[in-house]
Order: structure tokens, then C-alpha cells, then sequence
């Protein structure tokens, strides 16, 4: 296994049920994850969601997102809907990108509409609700489940594995006049 550390990536493991080779352009991803383009773009640049596979790079290029990123792109979206501020969101998705978690489908997260929770066992969701508050639980599997059959029916593109951040039509005509 690659022990090389992906750029911004939050989850490790294989739990696609798509294909590793695939990417999904801005539209998709945003029309799957539910959110609006301006939203996509806006987090790709300000670092929330960060699309893995490419980001842009310049004028022209369009951004290549995975399963995994439309997956969190979703449960970001799950939190605002519930109405948990983007702020104290970026500190769930910091603290889980700091924790390396290993299986996104065993995990759920848990928010008393103030702040955000992981729960990994029925005790600590027991303790977590004693106080009285409210709770409102995502469970990513279920996330994973809604997108899962979507995304095959949308268009992607064949990645080459050789080189995964791939260079635009663009920057390869640039390079081919001054090499």
C-alpha cells in the first residue's frame, strides 16, 4: 500500500463502489453532492472540499472530483441543511483529516446544532443525547448509499494512472511551442 500522504485527502481506505479511475467534472459532483456550482467552487478554493484526483490549474482546466469528494461534498451539505454553520463544519472536517480516519462508512457524525460529533459507539451516542439536546446524525453509509448507484449512470473520465494530475490541452499545447 502507497504510505505517500494525498493532498487534503480525508478518508484512506477503498469503499467506492466505483471504479479508482474515474473523475467526475464540477457539474456532476454538484448536482450529485446537491449543492450549487458557486458552492463547489467556493470550498475547492477555500480548502474544505478539495477535489482529489485535479484541481484547477488556470484558465480553462476544470476541477476532477472522486466518489470520496462528492461523498463529503454531501455530508457538508447534510450539515447546512440542518443548519450547522460552515464554520464550526470546517472544524469537523479539520479534526477528521487530522485523526487519518480509516473507514468513512462505519463512521457517524453527530451535531446538537452548535457543534459537530463523532459517534463510533451506541454509549457514546447515549452520553452525547443525556444532556437533553437535540441531536442531528448523519450516518455517511447512508450518504454513500444515496450517490452510489447515481454517479454510474453520469458521465466521468477514464484517469490515466500513470499521471493522475494531468495537464490541460491548454498547458500541453505551451509546453509542446517552447520545448
Amino acid at each position: 500500500m502507497d504510505e505517500t500522504p494525498q493532498q487534503d485527502a480525508l478518508f484512506d481506505g477503498d469503499f467506492a463502489p466505483v471504479s479508482k479511475d474515474l473523475g467526475f467534472r464540477g457539474p456532476v459532483a454538484h448536482k450529485v453532492a446537491g449543492i450549487t456550482y458557486r458552492q463547489l467552487d467556493y470550498w475547492a478554493r477555500t480548502g474544505l472540499v478539495v477535489p482529489e484526483i485535479r484541481g484547477a490549474s488556470g484558465s480553462g482546466s476544470q476541477r476532477l472530483y472522486s466518489f470520496r469528494d462528492i461523498l463529503l461534498l454531501r455530508v457538508v451539505k447534510r450539515f447546512l441543511d440542518v443548519g450547522i454553520s460552515l464554520q464550526q463544519i470546517r472544524i469537523a472536517i479539520d479534526h477528521l483529516r487530522a485523526r487519518g480516519v480509516e473507514d468513512l462508512t462505519e463512521l457517524t457524525l453527530v451535531s446538537d446544532g452548535f457543534s459537530v460529533y463523532e459517534c463510533t459507539t451506541a454509549n457514546e451516542l447515549f452520553d452525547l443525547t443525556k444532556g437533553g439536546q437535540g441531536m442531528f446524525l448523519i450516518s455517511v453509509s447512508s450518504v454513500w448509499q444515496e450517490i452510489e448507484g447515481t454517479l454510474g449512470d453520469l458521465p466521468s473520465e477514464r484517469i490515466a494512472q500513470q499521471n493522475l494530475h494531468t495537464e490541460n490541452e491548454l498547458e500541453s499545447r505551451r509546453r509542446a511551442k517552447t520545448g
